[in-house]
């Protein structure tokens, strides 16, 4: 397995989009519309793995995230992994390189928004917070020290 920060406008860049897209998670779409519009400024950046050159899983590392109050920062989010890769922590590499992506622009925290109940603390981050986002949904709001 490879995890590859995506860079515009590449092959990979663009069979990340179609990953999402065709995803059987609701939020894919929204996620192939914000790579199709490259809405990515500054410092967020989106990541992928990789096995065998297919796409397995992404996450993206942003300023804000699903919701209005948006009083954390930087987020690591759109965290999603195939049926067939699950089971093999690789959303815990996903969540490791962009904690090590965050150190490189000196953040020194990092948060996961989440409505899974004890995945996230088996990564380091504790709950501290309750959000509703933009659906009306509550979720729960993960923060590690990094």
């Amino acid at each position: 397995m490879e995890i590859i920060q995506l860079k515009h406008n590449t092959t990979l860049w663009k069979q990340t989009i179609d990953f999402a897209e065709n995803s059987s998670w609701t939020p894919g779409r929204h996620i192939a519309g914000m790579l199709r519009e490259n809405r990515f400024t500054d410092w967020e950046a989106f990541f992928v793995a990789t096995e065998n050159q297919k796409i397995i899983a992404h996450c993206s590392f942003l300023k804000e995230d699903y919701y209005p109050e948006n009083k954390y920062s930087p987020w690591i989010s759109s965290i999603f992994v195939t049926e067939t890769a699950r089971g093999k922590k690789v959303s815990h590499k996903l969540i490791q390189t962009a904690i090590t992506y965050a150190q490189s622009k000196n953040f020194t925290k990092v948060y996961i928004p989440s409505d899974l109940k004890n995945f996230y603390e088996k990564c380091g981050f504790t709950p501290i917070d309750t959000l509703k986002n933009y659906a009306g949904d509550y979720d729960t709001i993960y923060m590690r020290q990094i």
